[in-house]
């Protein structure tokens, strides 16, 4: 990753400092004291009420509507995921409730996804902060050793790899990168967690999640925990904006007792124009929070890198959503097939390997003892002979059929790129160690380029969180780091004092020396130009990252 910032130039002697006075240039045409007469006082006036409440739930009902068909296949995939396809195949089917036949429920999907979900923990990302210029170079290095200190805080590995176990399975993984005021004691700290597709709605249509107009995101908390949160609010915090779509579980799973809180994200022009990011949270029609309504943030917005705090790594991308398919979508169908078949397979061996006879209803057979192999006779009144009792006889069936069977679990292997090569087999007549590594590697196409693009999340993962250590890194931190000898442990020091947005001073002895001797050098030059011009008064750093 790369760092971006540049301190402050000196000022001349007994000349004040412009960044102490916010939002306002240094022009030596303002005296300081008429400088500060400029601040405007922002507005108390509460900007959202019950009424742009009700119009948030309109647009999470509308925007809920717009992914029905995205959320039904993430809850029919979970099924696959878990081997109870089956339930889904039967879904609509008129079955008898006595008799359903076998119902094998092969791996080979499971196994597809477990072995690329394998090659990506193999892989796990560490961020590396490069500088942009010379003065960032103490702060690039500071932050190339703090960032995976604050992964490790929040069990990234663990977030990251339970994000991968959604994008093979669905498509998606949504990871979300969060300011917590609750940790570190109450100083904050960077909060990163893996969301639940069902519980993220963005516009319908868009390709880039930040170009949606809102978003939101969803969660069931206890009711009571609620109104222990916020008493004034009491009696007020059942019941939810929306039902959120629920996966089919093994367990029973009782929300009776739980109200859906909604985290609404939206973008506004504040009084100079500039794009900012507001954040407000509700349940039904009750408002526990809205930025806007707050002095200290209607025109500066919640973040300050005006970006929703959702990042998607998708597998498979499909046009008109931000989202995509996984594994399952591409090979739920092979493997339908293939326990079709071996269900029909299986249900003619073990009618094969079932003895069943043809009874005249003349012939009075003992059938407890007829059914009971461990009587030596069964008693029968009347004649016996084979008109009156004969055994049906199965016939098996073709070997085309197993072959058919194989042929399907090859279309999956080919399918999910996950060939015996991949799970460390190889194939007969391939003993060399060369041409079984050079197989390995070439088989491991596909899961490098899903690693990659994993890799362009981690870094906008990592980009987030310097945004927010810009903005919040107020206080200095103390972080333990490892040293670059092994086993030598070090401790630094991180605050936002070398990376936040600052203001560019002009170095007034640069132009001292211009007036009294008529000559400056290209470094005067350049300053004098910029202070002439006034088109560079403040740097917004801008990075650029490299995950290793």
């Amino acid at each position: 990753m790369a760092l971006f910032g540049r301190k402050p130039e000196e000022t001349a002697a007994g000349l004040p400092p412009s960044v102490g006075i916010p939002g306002v240039q240094r022009d030596e045409s303002v005296a300081p004291e008429m400088a500060a007469m400029l601040l405007t006082t922002p507005s108390t006036q509460k900007r959202i009420g019950q009424e742009e409440v009700a119009k948030a739930i309109s647009i999470l009902t509308r925007y809920k509507q717009g992914k029905s068909n995205l959320e039904e296949r993430v809850v029919q995939d979970e099924l696959w995921w878990e081997l109870r396809h089956w339930e889904a195949i039967r879904k609509g089917t008129k079955v008898q409730a006595d008799y359903r036949g076998p119902e094998p429920s092969s791996a080979w999907l499971f196994n597809a996804i477990l072995n690329k979900h394998a090659d990506a923990m193999d892989n796990y990302p560490e961020p590396v902060v490069l500088p942009r210029e010379r003065s960032d170079e103490e702060s690039a290095k500071t932050l190339s050793s703090v960032l995976p200190v604050i992964l490790e805080y929040n069990d990234y590995e663990q977030t990251y790899s339970d994000g991968w176990w959604e994008k093979l399975k669905h498509g998606t993984a949504a990871y979300g990168i969060f300011w917590d005021a609750s940790k570190e004691n109450g100083l904050g700290d960077v909060s990163i967690r893996q969301i639940d597709l069902l519980n993220l709605f963005w516009e319908p249509g868009v390709t880039d999640i930040q170009k949606s107009r809102n978003l939101f995101l969803t969660d069931l908390v206890d009711t009571d925990l609620l109104e222990q949160q916020y008493p004034e609010h009491k009696g007020h915090l059942s019941g939810g904006a929306v039902d959120v779509k629920q996966y089919i579980y093994d367990d029973s799973v009782d929300t009776s007792g739980k109200s859906v809180v909604v985290d609404w994200y939206y973008k506004v022009r504040n009084a100079s124009g500039r794009t900012v990011l507001h954040y407000a949270k509700f349940v039904g029609e009750t408002l526990l929070f809205a930025s806007e309504n707050e002095a200290e943030y209607q025109e500066r917005g919640w973040y300050d890198h005006e970006l929703y705090p959702v990042v998607l790594d998708v597998m498979f991308p499909e046009k008109g959503t931000p989202v995509g398919f996984g594994y399952v979508a591409i090979c739920k169908d092979p493997q339908l097939y293939i326990d079709k078949l071996s269900a029909n397979i299986l249900e003619n061996a073990m009618m094969g390997t079932k003895k069943r006879f043809f009874a005249s209803t003349s012939t009075n057979i003992n059938r407890e003892q007829f059914l009971d192999w461990n009587e030596p006779i069964v008693d029968v009144e009347g004649e016996l002979d084979d008109r009156r009792l004969k055994e049906i006889v199965t016939q098996p069936l073709s070997d085309i059929y197993v072959t058919v069977a194989q042929m399907k679990i090859e279309e999956m292997k080919d399918t999910a790129a996950n060939r015996d090569v991949n799970s460390g087999g190889t194939g007969s007549g391939i003993t060399a160690a060369a041409a079984i590594a050079a197989l390995q590697e070439a088989g491991n196409k596909a899961s490098r380029d899903m690693i990659s693009a994993s890799y362009r999340a981690h870094v906008k993962i990592n980009a987030m969180c310097i945004e927010l250590i810009r903005q919040f890194y107020d206080e200095a931190r103390s972080f333990r780091i490892t040293g670059q000898v092994p086993g030598n442990v070090q401790f630094v020091e991180m605050s936002n004092a070398g990376i936040r947005e600052q203001e560019m001073g002009v170095t007034y002895a640069a132009i001292d020396r211009y007036i009294l001797t008529g000559e400056a050098n290209e470094h005067d030059k350049a300053i004098i130009d910029r202070y002439h011009s006034r088109s560079e008064h403040k740097r917004r750093p801008a990075a650029t990252y490299h995950a290793e």
